[in-house]
């Protein structure tokens, strides 16, 4: 059920034009939510059956490192202000969301599984945790974080008349985690390329800063 959502989702995106609402993993998420509502499948019965679907995540993730080598001339001669962006952008994503949170009262539990809102999920849910925070709270922000970011990557690019490639698929890999660097694929392979390589960083940056940055704000 997983794959086929994924594949007409997939065509549905092509047929758009892949434009930016036309999100496929958005749509594959939106068919299977409803399959199962409408079969009143639990989630769990879901998860089970999706475990060879779930332990892809991890290859897909490793393959990331092809079109890395493929490109690694051009990341080489970048690696300057690819580290001073990414440090940046962590910061920023981090700040943002913690003092937003801060300033409307939410208990340290919440900031906590906030903070690492724009690593890839497996990580966020360990820093969380760590953090003291809700493993579980920490994902569904996650996926609403790069479900905003791959939809408004394009549009707000071309709003800044950004045409660098590297700088698009970085920004959207470092913000928007898997779903900012799918769309980032879609839209050129080496904005793909810059987008892993930032999603890769930023989840180990994140790791380092989150409870430092966490302490400091608390």
């Amino acid at each position: 059920m997983t794959l086929l959502a994924y594949v007409a989702a997939d065509r549905l995106s092509a047929m758009l034009r892949r434009h930016p609402l036309a999100n496929p993993v958005l749509i594959a998420v939106v068919l299977t939510a409803a399959l199962l509502g409408a079969t009143g499948t639990p989630y769990r019965t879901y998860f089970e059956g999706a475990q060879f679907v779930h332990f892809l995540i991890g290859p897909a993730t490793v393959a990331l490192a092809v079109p890395l080598y493929r490109n690694r001339q051009t990341v080489l001669r970048a690696i300057l202000p690819m580290g001073a962006a990414l440090l940046a952008g962590s910061l920023a994503a981090m700040l943002s969301a913690l003092l937003i949170g801060r300033a409307f009262g939410m208990p340290e539990a919440v900031l906590a599984s906030l903070a690492p809102k724009s690593v890839t999920a497996g990580v966020a849910m360990g820093i969380a945790e760590g953090l003291g925070g809700d493993a579980a709270l920490a994902a569904v922000l996650v996926i609403l974080t790069g479900a905003i970011g791959a939809v408004t990557v394009t549009p707000l690019m071309n709003g800044l008349r950004l045409k660098d490639m590297r700088a698009r698929g970085f920004a959207a890999g470092l913000a928007a985690h898997g779903l900012g660097t799918a769309r980032a694929f879609h839209v050129n392979p080496l904005a793909g390329t810059f987008a892993g390589i930032a999603l890769a960083l930023n989840a180990l940056l994140s790791a380092i800063l989150a409870p430092i940055v966490l302490r400091a704000l608390l």
